[in-house]
């Protein structure tokens, strides 16, 4: 069995014995359960191609304690939203002593929550969009005149863009704030930046090629993600050499600053003046065949086995029980 070691820890895997009993952490109780179903089962489907011992758990149907009964050595966690990305069942993992992919718990929690997270950043230097905290009606007309309109009202801890909505009206804030505020207590609004959106997809401290989106939606919603066969996919994404090296460093430095690990991308918008602004984290990324991380993996020579093959490796930066 061949393994490549760095400071002590198993980085690199040849032998897909070493990985021991796989669990596909999948489905779960968020509203992105149908796509986390997706993820997990294209995961699961790649490691078994890979010849390792995988199979799917899903923790809405049983309970995280019967890894132990089953004697999983660690876990692929294709988990997406509340309960399985903000750092829930990375605490529970580590309380059991199950090795697992990706963002520890502090990571995961902090880049669940788009407002800190954009908080943490704006700290080292990376610029998002200014934002204002939408807590009821009364902080509309501070936040309209601040940031003006078109904005854009989101939940601060859903991903897959649930909750989100452009308001172009100030008549329309306050329907805008409830959709949000039915997902998720804490809500913001940013200024609608027009320009092109990026994503830099991370994989065990490596900025992969960006990727540039274009959909006929008003913005890169959940059915641009997963249902329209119209979203378009540029990688390369048309930056000159010097801006994708620019962005990459930021989204590196996003990543450190949010203390995420293993995998994962971050998304940005690019002004008018083509300067980038980070918008959020995804800790655990779509691996569907919609999704960006396997697409900016590919554009390196990386097949989707390969890539979910060296996911699984950042599961050794944990310890195991």
């Amino acid at each position: 069995m061949k393994l490549a070691y760095h400071a002590g820890r198993i980085t690199e895997v040849t032998d897909a014995v070493a990985f021991g009993r796989v669990a596909v952490l999948l489905g779960g109780s968020s509203t992105e359960r149908e796509v986390s179903l997706l993820s997990g089962n294209a995961v699961l489907a790649a490691l078994q191609r890979r010849g390792v011992d995988a199979h799917a758990f899903d923790p809405a149907e049983r309970p995280l304690t019967e890894l132990l009964a089953g004697r999983f050595d660690r876990a692929w966690i294709a988990l997406h939203g509340p309960g399985g990305e903000d750092g829930t069942v990375q605490g529970a993992l580590e309380c059991l002593g199950v090795p697992y992919t990706g963002s520890g718990v502090l990571g995961s929690a902090v880049c669940m929550d788009k407002l800190r997270t954009k908080r943490l950043v704006a700290a080292v230097g990376v610029d998002t969009p200014d934002y204002a905290l939408l807590r009821g009606p009364a902080d509309f007309p501070e936040a309209l005149s601040r940031l003006g309109l078109p904005l854009i009202v989101k939940p601060a801890t859903q991903g897959s863009s649930v909750g989100m909505t452009k308001v172009e009206r100030a008549a329309d804030l306050d329907a805008a704030w409830q959709s949000a505020a039915l997902h998720e207590p804490t809500v913001f609004a940013e200024p609608w930046v027009t320009g092109a959106e990026y994503t830099v997809s991370i994989l065990k401290g490596r900025a992969l090629p960006s990727i540039r989106i274009e959909t006929p939606k008003v913005f890169y919603d959940y059915e641009a993600k997963y249902l329209r066969s119209d979203t378009r996919y540029f990688c390369p994404s048309g930056l000159s050499g010097a801006a994708e090296a620019q962005l990459g460093r930021l989204a590196l430095a996003a990543f450190d600053a949010c203390a995420a690990s293993g995998w994962g991308r971050v998304d940005f918008m690019m002004d008018g003046e083509g300067r980038p602004l980070f918008l959020e984290i995804n800790t655990v990324p779509g691996m569907t065949d919609h999704s960006l991380t396997p697409k900016a993996a590919a554009a390196i020579g990386l097949d989707f086995d390969e890539l979910v093959w060296r996911v699984l490796e950042t599961s050794f930066a944990r310890t195991a029980r």
